[in-house]
């Protein structure tokens, strides 16, 4: 499993840990990921995803999973969660 947010598409980061001395070793940040249960309001359905803390605000923020999606570019977003989107935007069209 990657360690990278299947919402925002934030992964791993390289740098250095620098010692006092200005050695400098190669080291690795890793994204704060959460497994959380969403819900769909359009779909009616619970998705379990592997999300960011920062994307699970962003989800808050905008209103929910369904208005997150549909504001996201396809590009940043995971294979599931691209298949999710296109699912909402259809319902959403279906019922407008």
């Amino acid at each position: 499993m990657s360690r990278t947010c299947e919402l925002t598409g934030k992964g791993v980061q390289v740098g250095n840990n620098v010692s006092h001395a200005n050695n400098k070793t190669k080291r690795r940040y890793l994204p704060n990921l959460c497994s959380v249960t969403l819900i769909s309001d359009a779909l009616g359905q619970r998705f379990r995803l592997r999300v960011s803390a920062a994307a699970l605000r962003s989800v808050e923020h905008r209103g929910g999973l369904d208005a997150f999606l549909i504001k996201a570019a396809e590009g940043e977003l995971s294979m599931r969660a691209r298949l999710l989107r296109r699912q909402i935007v259809k319902k959403v069209a279906e019922a407008a």
